[in-house]
């Protein structure tokens, strides 16, 4: 690490006027950002703004081709994430870095030790490990094996990991989104006594109730660039998704509409299946689907979501049990859950929900080109496009406009209006308003609520809880494949559903 002029100021960690290019896409364009010791400072933006990529510079991961990184005051230049440890950088990544088979402890002091020497003492460490973790309010045993804990267990010693070894930074990316409502305030009381302790914690975000709730001060990043740093007391979630989509964001009234009475047009009994590595992935899925009603499904990631939504939508085979939509049981195959009324938006929206080479007007058509026989009607086709366009909002050039070209919410509002004007009777919705702005996230929230008050029975499977409480009338919660509860929308709340997540079952 090579020191140059120092600055006048003096933060503990600064990005000055900083570049980084990859590919001639600039992912930050002259970025400035600060954090001072002793503050949590939150930075938000959606995906695609340019907040990892910041991140990786200032942990030596990556060097950009123009500004300079400022540790204390003093410009640097990093090699490599090893100069960034040894200044007292580390960063806890979304994906976690841990060997599952190793202790707590020989996590902590895998590839160094404060000791020196190549034996791992475990009677020396280990108290050193739990007087850290009960300094910081982390409750994790530091003999505990990693494959034993949980997700919000395996962050803390990721935090412990840095912490242990004299991080003075803290970097947190999105950590928040495989996290219980509980595990999400124990972190927030650890950062928050880190900051305490003198400490500096970048929390990276999109969500603006959570930056809301635990930073000081706020940096907004839209497209690679720096809008703005706010104090968070001095501020809204309405002025934050201004700063972060460039324009007014006016959030709507989605209140469940409680239609729970209606008929039941998706039926699931003793429903199982496994995952793509072979081991059960749902076990004895029962739950009942209105018309009129919007169902979420609450659960930590990996928790059986995605082969639920899979399996109703017939494309993974279940193993037992039974799906009836509309009063027809499936065979499980995707062609007659659609004949049959269902309507899905899957995760992957790119990959799976549209052919990104065709256009606007010929994914529209991709379900329902067999009621007009073998022979395309391209001008009626063209009309229905623009039609579909105008009434769920697409901003595109027009109907020939290839679907790779959309943003992230015009693509998801595609899906949308596809499977809603296919005379879907069930819509299965799955992480409809992942990486969308703030803006786009309204505009889909609204078609959701809309359809249901249509009488389209909804399932809305979601790791948002915002969303699912803004959303849902009934929430029902996975854990481990298995329902452990299904709640009307009034006698839940966040506590409960945390501890459902967490395996409770609810009374």
């Amino acid at each position: 690490m090579t020191d140059t002029a120092p600055a006048a100021a003096s933060p503990a960690l600064a990005a000055r006027s900083v570049t980084k290019r990859f590919r001639g896409v600039v992912a930050n364009d002259r970025v400035d950002f600060e954090v001072a010791a002793g503050e949590v400072h939150a930075l938000l933006g959606e995906n695609g703004a340019g907040k990892t990529t910041l991140c990786n510079v200032l942990t030596g991961l990556y060097r950009p081709e123009e500004g300079y990184v400022e540790i204390g005051g003093k410009a640097v230049r990093m090699h490599s994430p090893h100069d960034a440890h040894e200044a007292g950088i580390f960063m806890v990544h979304q994906q976690f870095r841990l060997v599952q088979s190793l202790s707590v402890a020989e996590n902590v002091v895998l590839g160094w030790t404060r000791h020196g020497g190549t034996w791992f003492a475990p009677r020396r460490v280990e108290p050193e490990v739990a007087a850290l973790a009960e300094q910081y309010g982390m409750d994790v045993a530091p003999q505990a094996k990693i494959w034993q804990l949980s997700v919000g267990e395996q962050q803390r010693v990721e935090i412990l990991k840095a912490l242990y070894r004299g991080a003075r930074i803290l970097i947190m990316d999105e950590p928040t989104s495989v996290l219980t409502p509980q595990e999400v305030d124990q972190l927030v009381a650890t950062l928050r006594a880190m900051a305490r302790s003198g400490s500096a914690v970048v929390f990276i975000s999109h969500k603006l109730p959570e930056v809301l709730a635990v930073s000081d001060r706020i940096t907004v990043l839209r497209s690679g660039r720096t809008v703005g740093t706010v104090d968070t007391a001095a501020t809204s979630a309405e002025a934050l998704a201004h700063m972060m989509v460039g324009r007014d964001v006016v959030f709507g009234d989605h209140a469940a509409a409680h239609h729970a009475g209606g008929e039941v047009v998706l039926k699931l009994e003793g429903l199982c299946a496994e995952n793509d590595m072979g081991t059960p992935a749902l076990v004895d899925v029962g739950l009942d689907v209105h018309a009129g009603e919007i169902l979420g499904i609450a659960g930590v990631a990996g928790n059986g979501q995605r082969e639920l939504a899979e399996v109703i939508a017939g494309e993974r085979p279940r193993t037992g049990g039974s799906v009836t939509i509309a009063g027809k049981s499936q065979q499980g195959r995707p062609w007659e859950a659609i004949d049959t009324g269902l309507g899905y938006v899957p995760e992957d929206r790119m990959g799976v929900g549209v052919a990104p080479g065709l256009s606007i007007t010929d994914n529209l058509r991709l379900k329902n080109y067999r009621r007009g026989g073998t022979i395309l009607r391209n001008k009626k086709a063209t009309e229905e496009a623009e039609e579909l366009i105008r009434r769920f909002d697409i901003v595109a050039r027009g109907p020939r406009t290839l679907a790779r070209e959309l943003s992230g919410g015009n693509l998801q509002k595609l899906i949308v209006a596809r499977e809603l004007s296919s005379g879907a009777k069930v819509l299965v919705v799955s992480s409809p308003t992942r990486g969308l702005d703030v803006g786009a996230t309204e505009s889909v929230r609204t078609l959701l609520a809309d359809s249901a008050r249509r009488g389209v029975a909804v399932v809305l499977i979601s790791e948002d809880l915002d969303e699912i409480f803004e959303l849902a009338d009934r929430i029902a919660v996975l854990y481990r494949g298995r329902v452990t509860g299904v709640l009307n929308r009034g006698e839940a709340d966040v506590d409960r559903i945390g501890l459902m997540m967490a395996g409770e079952v609810a009374a």
